[in-house]
């Protein structure tokens, strides 16, 4: 589920990081490296999802934490350096949706601003995970899970990444420059066939139907042979 996520984060670098790994998973990014100019931003709306550094320089990130949980009730994952138990159950108790600790995971923070949208976003309650191959696969992304004819997939971050990018348009080809862009990011560029053996693992783990699940075509790359049910 895409939304429009506004990231306050004062290092730039890392900034631009997590903009990037949002917009190529369909977001609509805004940033700021400024707390003052969150709250405006927040004042006139418009945002499903905020993604907030606590330690900015200019303004405590909890008095924006608070700005996007009154009114609107704007879902916040918090991004932060501060790692003790303490400080995440403080963060959690301040009304932020999750609570993800620097150094971290650009793909897991997409997931998670997911899992959060999922969960926030649904007009109709909860939404039914997708199911593929008449009832057989079924992926949960806001759980982060994947079950085959029922039963759990043990995956690995880059095994469920890529389960969920060829599941996102079940029968499109991606090269395996997509797919290394949209699991991995752009510092794997160039490293194209790394994503052939984790294909391999993959397809390894979802047993003798790997082959049908996960369709290599032939001088273009791979995709989701199987269809969607719902």
């Amino acid at each position: 589920m895409s939304g429009v996520v506004l990231v306050v984060e004062d290092d730039r670098e890392l900034r631009e990081v997590v903009r990037r790994y949002l917009e190529r998973a369909g977001h609509t990014v805004h940033t700021t490296g400024s707390g003052a100019e969150a709250l405006s931003l927040l004042e006139d709306g418009g945002f499903g999802l905020v993604v907030l550094d606590l330690g900015l320089p200019d303004v405590d990130g909890r008095e924006v934490l608070a700005a996007a949980r009154q009114g609107r009730e704007v879902p916040v994952v918090v991004l932060t350096a501060r790692s003790q138990v303490e400080d995440r159950i403080d963060g959690l108790r301040r009304g932020a949706d999750d609570y993800v600790t620097k150094p971290f995971s650009p793909t897991e923070l997409v997931l998670r601003v997911e899992a959060v949208l999922h969960r926030t976003q649904s007009t109709s309650g909860i939404a039914e995970p997708p199911v593929f191959g008449g009832g057989r696969l079924r992926i949960d992304e806001t759980r982060h899970e994947a079950h085959l004819d029922g039963l759990a997939l043990e995956l690995t971050p880059t095994e469920w990444g890529l389960l969920t990018v060829l599941a996102s348009s079940p029968g499109r080809v991606y090269s395996r420059y997509e797919l290394v862009n949209r699991v991995r990011g752009y510092e794997f560029a160039g490293y194209e066939r790394t994503i052939d053996s984790h294909v391999k693992n993959l397809r390894h783990k979802l047993g003798d139907n790997g082959g049908a699940i996960v369709e290599t075509v032939l001088g273009a790359g791979y995709r989701l042979g199987w269809s969607r049910d719902r």
